[in-house]
Order: C-alpha cells, then sequence, then structure tokens
C-alpha cells in the first residue's frame, strides 16, 4: 500500500449507537470546537460508512457540529426493522435521527447513495435541511461509469447473490479495501497508510456479518430503482422541490458517476451551485477534504442567512 503522506492524522471519531423507533444506527460524532455551531449531517455511499467522512468532518469541525451515520445494514448498524433499504427508506432513517437530537436544520453532505438520499430527505423534509452537500451523487443518468458497468447484472435476483458470495469468498478483506480506493480515488496513492489501515481493520472486523450481501443488494436495488423511476417521486422531480441551498461536486477522473450530469444540477434545482474537481475521483470528501471544506464556506456558509435553531430553556 503506497500512501502521499505518511503523516499522523486524527483517529476515527467515537461512534456511539442510537436506538429509534424503527430502527438503530451507529453514528459517529466530530466535537465541535466550539458552541452553537449548526448541525450537520454526514451519509456515505452504497458499500461505505461514516469513516467516509471523518478527514471532512476534521476540516469543518470549527464549522459545524459534525455527525456521520452507518446506513441500516452498513457500517455497525445494523439492518432497518421496516427492511426498507431504499434512498426513500434511508432518508427516513437519517430524519429519524435529525429529529432525535432536536437540533435541525442540519446542513445535509450525501456522497454517492449517500447524495441520493439528502436528496430525497431534503424533498420530503424540507424542515430537517438547511442545506445540501452532493458529492458524486448518484442520481439517474443515461451514461454509466466504466465502474459501474457490472452493476445490473449485480442487481438481477438470485445472480446478484451469487456473484457477490463469489467474490467475497475469492477476495481477502486487504483486496476488497484496496480494490475499494483504486476505484474511487483519481490517484489511490493520496491515500493515508493511516486511513487504509482503518479502512482494513474495519473490513475485518465486519467481514462475518451474515445480512452484508442482503443489505447491499437491497441497497443497491432499491437506487437503481429510482434510476427508471417515471412518477412524480423521480429523483429529478423531486430535485425541483428542493429549497435548500444546493451545492453539487463532482470530479472528472469519477469511474463510477459521469461528471457530466453536473449540468442536471442547476436545471433542476432551484437553488444550486456546481464545482468540477478536475482531479478528483468519486470520494472528494475523502481525496480532497479541504477543497470540499473551502468550497462549502464558500457557497453554503458564505450564503447561509438562517438563524440557528433556539435551543430548549433559551
Amino acid at each position: 500500500m503506497s500512501a502521499q503522506v505518511d503523516t499522523v492524522l486524527c483517529p476515527p471519531w467515537p461512534r456511539s449507537e442510537v436506538w429509534l423507533p424503527e430502527r438503530t444506527l451507529s453514528v459517529r460524532h466530530a466535537q465541535p470546537r466550539t458552541a452553537d455551531l449548526p448541525l450537520a449531517i454526514f451519509i456515505h455511499g452504497l458499500g461505505g460508512s461514516s469513516l467516509n467522512f471523518t478527514d471532512l468532518m476534521g476540516t469543518l469541525q470549527g464549522d459545524v457540529d459534525g455527525f456521520a451515520v452507518d446506513l441500516g445494514g452498513f457500517g455497525w448498524s445494523p439492518p432497518p426493522r421496516d427492511g426498507d433499504m431504499t434512498p426513500a427508506g434511508h432518508a427516513r432513517s437519517v430524519a429519524e435521527f435529525i429529529e432525535w437530537l432536536d437540533r435541525g436544520p442540519a446542513h445535509v453532505f450525501g456522497n454517492s447513495l449517500g447524495g441520493a438520499i439528502a436528496v430525497q430527505l431534503a424533498a420530503r423534509r424540507p424542515d430537517l435541511v438547511r442545506s445540501l452537500t452532493l458529492v458524486s451523487p448518484a442520481l439517474p443518468t443515461l451514461s454509466v461509469g466504466k465502474g459501474n458497468i457490472h452493476l445490473p447484472v449485480v442487481a438481477i435476483p438470485g445472480i446478484g447473490e451469487k456473484l457477490t458470495r463469489k467474490f467475497l469468498q475469492q477476495q481477502t478483506p486487504a483486496q476488497r479495501v484496496q480494490g475499494s480506493m483504486d476505484l474511487c480515488y483519481a490517484d489511490p496513492s493520496r491515500v493515508p497508510t493511516q486511513r487504509y489501515h482503518e479502512a482494513l481493520a474495519d473490513a475485518e472486523a465486519r467481514a462475518d456479518l451474515p445480512y452484508a450481501v442482503d443489505t447491499f443488494l437491497s441497497a443497491l436495488r432499491g437506487l437503481m430503482r429510482t434510476f427508471i423511476d417515471r412518477s412524480a417521486q423521480r429523483p429529478w422531480k423531486l430535485a425541483q422541490d428542493v429549497t435548500a441551498p444546493t451545492l453539487a461536486i463532482y470530479g472528472r477522473k469519477d469511474e463510477l458517476i459521469d461528471s457530466s450530469a453536473a449540468h442536471k444540477i442547476t436545471k433542476y434545482f432551484p437553488n444550486a451551485e456546481v464545482l468540477l474537481l478536475a482531479d478528483s475521483g468519486h470520494v472528494a470528501q475523502m481525496e480532497h477534504p479541504h477543497e470540499v471544506a473551502t468550497a462549502w464556506r464558500r457557497f453554503i456558509a458564505g450564503a447561509d442567512t438562517s438563524p440557528s435553531r433556539t435551543q430548549p430553556g433559551d
């Protein structure tokens, strides 16, 4: 494993479990540097976890009070009790968590599947969303990234289960982690050695979870159904209902989400800015956390005139 810089970084943020009526969520909290900072929620992508936002949360520690969730069935969160692994179902889980915190509305950050979930949340529960920052959001497009060309086959019931289990049997956790980084980064050598070993330790610890294959495939199938949805609930139609300021960040070297989809953002979102990073892959928040934070401060925090919600007892 190569790395650009072998500096000592902050460890993963402390993890705790939150028991909600319909689900249990594993959550990581970056303790804010000062009091009364606005709430921020970070939502990972398909197959990811709250670890995907460690560096961005650290970079924004003086700007927001940040919580990264493990979506149901991913990271250390068990599958939701209602079994709904669609983007809309995951959006309900994030909404429940924000309501449980009683601190909303929140600045919401979402990567890939997390971006699709964030759009569902903002359209359906605008009272809970202060802004959206979408990093390579998995929204419907006619083009397919070369890293995604196999997903329609994997999504076929029966075939997907066989292919995924065969893949897991043939690949060690180290091979899977390295493969994911090779796919998601424009330059995998930028992955710090510390972050690689943290991801590997997490993958090894979760290797025997009995529901991992089923939840991954259920979430994939739920996401892909949104790509063929023609109802009033289709993602780009919901985007037109999003009133929150929106920042969309794409990487030109993204092999999973075609960055040409960026042109649709300002067409459908009423209040949106778009940033295209020339030297970024699918996970700009991991590969270029400072650039993402700078863009958020400029386009979202710099234009934010929403007052923070008064806390109980104030």
